[in-house]
């Protein structure tokens, strides 16, 4: 993961992701990797940085994964 600091600047970091992933992700429920798909591809990360920004927003409560789907969805 990628943090903004002195030498990364925030367009560079992971953090400028979120926001086009749960603009894509809306009020849905999505497979991790339909979600993907659904990011416009001038805002698509890597898929290290998806995986990246999809552990930070979890940890943050922002999104939560049923476990038994293995669907994502807004926590909020």
């Amino acid at each position: 993961m990628k943090y903004p600091s002195k030498v990364v600047p925030f367009n560079e970091s992971t953090l400028v992701f979120f926001a086009p992933i749960l603009k894509a992700l809306g009020n849905k429920t999505l497979q991790p990797a339909k979600l993907y798909t659904k990011i416009p591809k001038a805002n698509r990360p890597s898929l290290d940085e998806y995986v990246d920004a999809l552990t930070c927003l979890f940890a943050l409560g922002r999104i939560e994964l049923d476990q038994q789907t293995g669907m994502v969805h807004r926590a909020d």
